[in-house]
């Protein structure tokens, strides 16, 4: 079927969603608007589904959330027996709507549904997956991108996000379900007066918030240190969670951003709800120069990354990097998990592949064993896993990824920026009651183990067009790779697709024992580091730079030296 009979199959057939139709009608005769709706359809991969709200098979919208969900129905069927799911969903447009019809489409499959009652943040999702016994999750949420989208991610029993084997399973069955008439659907309200859907209790909240606070290393410093906090939810789900925590480890003096507040899918007062954008926490950092707190925290829409900025000698607010805020909580629970006499035996670490190379030297200083995953949380929650299996869940003491996820436990498999406002506030105050300032903090760990630069440039990559051009870039580059970037020779070139790794000196080939992705890292000499893949959530394409100097400077001109030459050989 081409898509402009699909376009027409939808204009018929497209009346559950009031505000689909006028958007079909809109596009009538505009041949490149219909195609960018229905030449493709989203794709189901381990993350779920992620993309525009609106009308077309490559939209977010009941439809497709409907055919996802009896494509995961049959899956959980077949595979579980009287299978259970649980369902969370963030301050997203149609958020709630999408969430309501999952639950009513695996009813009418009899499953059992448990979802929350309001919006919750992801890893409130993962931790019920777990304190209830439930075979599935689902979370509806687009995480940080721009208000514009939605998504659908799927979780395992074991609360991470679903694996690649049980994805490809759920995919094809999607792909055998009639978008219009496949799916089986009921009335909510119906199924929670007959107990197939039922409402996650206050109990399940407050075991998680108490699984949270169990691992404070110095909460008890925090009253002691009189500090003060200023916080944005970015108009998401971290309000009430995020306050709540702090409350709880004496955190009293908590000013909440107004604008930001209450929950907002449009996100009006910052476009791209990423605490990774400085545009993002500007509201933040304005009020912060009123309110002079110790710390400005931001959460963003479905509270699983944490951004922080602190405050300079001169009160100016100075925005740390996912990789900063990481390598200093990892120094910090180290350290004070030492000198506490809590560290466990055999310690483990976990990072991504792009996340930062100061850790392997933190991790020796204190005789921590790093283990290395692709990119994506669930891989570090899959390595968690493993652990508890062998009943040695204990031995984690940290896990992070370089786009502000961080996790301090076990409790969940997924980044949780509930826990890491706690991580992160509890840090400052030790340090403040010491007369460290976490800028000082920060001077002092590069001052011990050197100076890395980290810096993700991303290149937009927009519709049908852009998916074939970062293809395009992908094969260009590991067919034809560089053999010197910026003057600087390729020592190493490591393709995750193909799994083998070619010293570009000797000509030797190792072979890479993660599994399969497509992501290509080229090692250059003096440290230097370029990492880049197409993203698995956003139309785009990221690379990653990595530079090490004696002097900071150093380090930061050849990063962008780098960075521009890099750019250009991939044609932006």
């Amino acid at each position: 079927m081409t898509y402009n009979e699909l376009y027409d199959l939808w204009c018929e057939n497209a009346t559950d969603d009031k505000d689909l139709l006028p958007e079909l009608l809109s596009i009538k005769g505009n041949d490149k608007e219909i195609e960018d709706r229905f030449a493709v359809s989203l794709k189901f991969g381990t993350a779920g589904l992620r993309g525009v709200i609106g009308a077309g098979t490559n939209r977010m919208n009941v439809y497709t959330v409907r055919q996802a969900t009896q494509g995961l129905a049959d899956y959980c069927n077949e595979d579980f027996e009287n299978p259970s799911i649980a369902i969370a969903y963030d301050s997203r447009i149609k958020s709630d709507v999408f969430a309501k019809e999952a639950a009513a489409c695996l009813a009418a499959n009899g499953i059992k549904v448990y979802i929350y009652p309001e919006l919750m943040p992801t890893p409130m999702l993962s931790y019920a997956v777990r304190a209830l016994n439930c075979d599935s999750g689902i979370v509806i949420t687009a995480s940080h991108n721009p208000a514009k989208y939605n998504g659908y991610k799927v979780y395992g029993p074991d609360g991470c996000q679903m694996t690649i084997d049980a994805a490809n399973k759920v995919l094809q069955n999607i792909e055998k379900v009639d978008i219009f008439t496949g799916a089986k659907t009921m009335d909510f309200d119906l199924g929670v007066e007959s107990g197939k859907i039922e409402y996650i209790g206050k109990d399940i909240y407050n075991g998680y918030l108490k699984a949270v606070k169990e691992c404070g290393i110095h909460t008890d410093c925090i009253a002691e240190s009189g500090m003060k906090v200023v916080f944005t939810p970015l108009n998401g789900t971290g309000n009430k969670p995020i306050r709540d925590i702090l409350k709880m480890i004496g955190v009293r003096d908590v000013v909440v951003v107004p604008e930001q507040e209450n929950p907002d899918g449009n996100f009006p007062t910052c476009p791209f709800p990423n605490p990774e954008i400085k545009d993002a926490l500007a509201l933040g950092i304005e009020l912060s120069k009123k309110e002079h707190p110790d710390l400005l925290l931001a959460s963003d829409p479905d509270a699983d990354r944490m951004g922080i900025a602190v405050p300079d000698k001169n009160g100016e607010f100075v925005l740390f990097s996912g990789n900063e805020v990481g390598a200093l909580l990892l120094e910090y629970i180290c350290k004070e998990r030492t000198t506490l006499g809590t560290m466990p035996e055999n310690p483990i670490t976990i990072k991504t592949i792009v996340t930062t190379d100061i850790i392997k030297k933190i991790a020796d200083e204190y005789g921590v064993e790093m283990i290395e995953v692709l990119t994506g949380f669930k891989f570090i929650g899959e390595q968690i896993g493993l652990l508890e299996k062998k009943g040695e869940q204990n031995r984690f003491i940290f896990g992070f990824e370089e786009s502000y996820g961080y996790l301090g436990g076990s409790y969940v498999r997924d980044k949780d920026a509930v826990i890491a406002s706690m991580h992160i506030c509890e840090m400052t105050a030790f340090y403040k009651t010491k007369g460290i300032s976490l800028i000082e903090a920060r001077a002092n760990m590069y001052a011990k183990y050197g100076n890395f630069v980290h810096t993700q440039k991303s290149f937009i990559c927009e519709g049908v067009s852009g998916m074939e051009k970062m293809a395009e870039i992908m094969d260009g580059l590991r067919n034809n790779p560089p053999k010197e970037i910026s003057g600087l020779r390729v020592l190493e070139f490591s393709d995750y697709q193909t799994s083998v790794t070619l010293d570009c000196l000797t000509g030797n080939k190792s072979e890479i024992t993660l599994p399969k992705s497509n992501v290509l890292s080229f090692v250059l000499e003096n440290g230097a580091k370029v990492i880049l893949r197409p993203s698995g959530t956003e139309p785009k394409i990221k690379a990653y730079y990595t530079t090490i100097a004696d002097k900071r400077e150093d380090a930061e001109a050849l990063e962008e030296k780098i960075s521009k030459d890099f750019a250009a050989l991939i044609g932006f």
